[in-house]
């Protein structure tokens, strides 16, 4: 039994009664997977009961705690010995389903891995009902020069665990890798997320998968085929891109955020009908 404190039964059945988006995401989505190589994540938002939503319920965790709900999870690596401790590989689930009021406060916060579902292709959708629908077709309140500067952060943060560049030396030493000395995964996402947030500052929207050319440039990354200096280079580019457009895109500066306490409410109190009268 894993001892996560956001995978228990309680927190499983509000996320299975009350899910209104759920779809596929990471490298399977963007188009940088390798064959065999990579697990499968999901990401999804549910509607929370009335008792959590406008009082102080909570819920226990699998160790008898009791905390508010705020998301579910579940990782099948989680259901070997090691438990927490083991990661997720190839063919392994990595489901996280938040409440949707933490979603909202994720995806106006430019947040991008919570953005993502609102635009996979259809055939990623795992499940969506009528108020997920209607986020999907909605998803350009949501681009903002806010969520410029989040992949903006996002992207640095990638650069930093490719180079450990706040260790002495690190970005020196990175510039003068060979092909064969950085990780090719955290290079692709870090030129991916640095793309990603370029277009949603340019066009209000991601594409998905990654549009080319760009997608056959970030599988050769993926592939270890570019070096870490040739990496760099092009981040050095893309930064200075998202700098520029996160100060000038033709965005506002926030998500629109009555149109989502709208969406909330509303969607809220139709599900509250629905299960209150069950």
């Amino acid at each position: 039994m894993t001892t996560h404190p956001h995978a228990g039964e309680e927190a499983r059945r509000i996320t299975e009664a009350g899910t209104v988006l759920r779809t596929r995401v990471g490298s399977g989505v963007h188009g940088t997977a390798l064959a065999g190589q990579d697990d499968r994540d999901e990401v999804g938002l549910c509607l929370e009961p009335r008792r959590f939503a406008t009082g102080a319920a909570r819920v226990r965790t699998p160790t008898g705690r009791l905390v508010p709900f705020e998301q579910y999870e579940f990782h099948t690596a989680w259901e070997r010995p090691r438990g927490l401790r083991e990661p997720s590989g190839p063919g392994d689930l990595d489901v996280v389903v938040y409440g949707a009021r933490k979603w909202a406060r994720l995806a106006l916060a430019g947040n991008p891995a919570v953005l993502l579902p609102l635009w996979v292709p259809g055939t990623e959708v795992v499940r969506v009902t009528e108020a997920g629908e209607g986020l999907r077709r909605e998803s350009w309140r949501f681009a903002s020069r806010a969520a410029g500067r989040r992949f903006l952060g996002h992207l640095r943060a990638q650069r930093q665990a490719l180079t450990g560049e706040r260790r002495p030396g690190a970005a020196r030493r990175a510039r003068s890798a060979s092909p064969t000395d950085h990780a090719p995964k955290p290079a692709t996402h870090a030129l991916r997320l640095g793309l990603q947030g370029l277009e949603l500052l340019r066009t209000g929207r991601v594409t998905l998968p990654v549009p080319e050319p760009d997608l056959t440039e970030l599988r050769a990354v993926r592939r270890g085929e570019r070096s870490l200096a040739q990496v760099l280079a092009r981040l050095d580019d893309l930064e200075a891109d998202l700098e520029r457009e996160s100060r000038t895109a033709d965005l506002p500066q926030d998500a629109d955020r009555a149109w989502l306490d709208g969406w909330l409410h509303r969607s809220h109190e139709e599900f509250w009908a629905r299960t209150d009268a069950a």
